[in-house]
């Protein structure tokens, strides 16, 4: 795919733009108030391969705990304001990589204009979040008195929305400027967002709001977000669940590598089970992922290119072949390891899974 060509921007050490490669946000879900366990829980969000995190900030009052948030983390924090203009100003005053504002709630342009003011000064990047709870009625009607239908005004909206704010932030000094336009509907997601793209240079970030749960959510969030990336349109993503963030930026990664835009070595490929399956595969695949991700996220990187996780040996050394190394079910329980087509053992599970990891362990540098 060729990426869409955008402006860039520093959100601290984390380039955004279509020169820097496509990055992986989350929000952090605890409060400012526990400061000690907000910080260990974005270390673990780190850990998980989180680039960028956002924390949730309103009230001026608790800006000097969102800047030692930020002195005691790796990656960028970026402070969520939803009414506050104050507080926009304070957590850059404090340290903040960037600043989140929606246009839908955010409309004292005084207030505006002393944050963006400050913004510009001080190089801090602003990201304007359109979001199609918080579209005023007024700007719905104007598509449907256009003759759109609901979803069309709706994504309509959510453009004139985002270009309005970004006009008068340009008007107050602030070029680093990033954008996301997201719906709970993935069609009105992917035609705001190719309109927007369509029509400006500015950085996106993408998502599908209030996705819901994994089962749901992680569906949703592939099929819009993928579909974007796969057309060159998006710089940074956040999965968006109702569940823990750490899964978020699991998801994350897992698009990006889907979608060719993060490496992905070793692939992992396991099968669908039948009824010959007489081991716990679920339970083995899960296994392995942890385990070839324990190692990544060590900072090693593993030479093999695939790692095949397979029911039976019909599925295994045969149909698996290619697999640098892989598991393969066999009777009563046991467990082939195999490499290339050719099989290396049979052991109980417990053991198979412990000479697989020290294979992956030695091949990692």
């Amino acid at each position: 795919m060729t990426r869409r060509k955008t402006r860039q921007l520093m959100l601290g050490r984390v380039g955004v733009g279509s020169d820097f490669p496509v990055s992986v946000q989350s929000m952090a879900t605890v409060p400012l108030a526990f400061k000690e366990n907000l910080i260990a829980q974005i270390a673990r969000l780190e850990e998980k391969g989180c680039d960028i995190v956002r924390v949730a900030l309103d009230s001026e009052a608790d800006a000097p705990i969102l800047g030692e948030v930020c002195r005691r983390v790796g990656c960028p924090v970026v402070a969520d304001i939803q009414f506050c203009a104050a507080a926009a100003a304070a957590a850059i005053r404090c340290g903040a990589a960037g600043v989140r504002v929606n246009p839908g709630l955010f409309r004292d342009d005084a207030e505006l204009e002393t944050m963006a003011r400050l913004a510009a000064e001080r190089n801090v990047p602003i990201r304007v979040g359109a979001n199609s709870g918080s579209i005023g009625k007024p700007a719905i009607e104007r598509g449907l008195s256009r003759g759109l239908d609901f979803p069309a005004a709706l994504g309509a909206a959510l453009v004139e929305g985002a270009l309005r704010q970004c006009e008068k932030l340009e008007r107050f000094g602030v070029r680093a400027i990033k954008v996301a336009l997201k719906a709970s509907s993935v069609p009105v997601t992917l035609a705001a967002c190719r309109e927007f793209a369509a029509r400006t240079d500015y950085p996106l970030h993408l998502g599908v709001t209030e996705a819901g749960t994994p089962r749901t959510g992680v569906v949703k969030s592939c099929v819009g977000i993928g579909t974007l990336l796969n057309e060159g349109i998006g710089d940074t993503i956040r999965v968006s669940l109702t569940a823990p963030p750490e899964e978020e930026v699991t998801a994350g990664i897992r698009i990006l590598e889907a979608c060719g835009l993060r490496d992905a070595t070793p692939e992992i490929v396991s099968c669908p089970t039948c009824g010959r399956t007489e081991i716990d595969l679920f339970m083995l695949a899960e296994k392995v992922e942890e385990l070839v991700d324990s190692v990544k996220a060590s900072g090693k990187k593993i030479s093999l290119k695939k790692i095949a996780v397979m029911g039976c040996p019909v599925n295994g050394p045969g149909e698996a072949r290619e697999a640098d190394l892989g598991l393969a079910g066999s009777r009563d329980g046991k467990v082939l390891l195999f490499s290339h087509g050719k099989t290396l053992g049979v052991y109980p599970e417990a053991e198979a899974l412990e000479r697989l990891r020290r294979a992956v362990e030695e091949r990692s540098v």
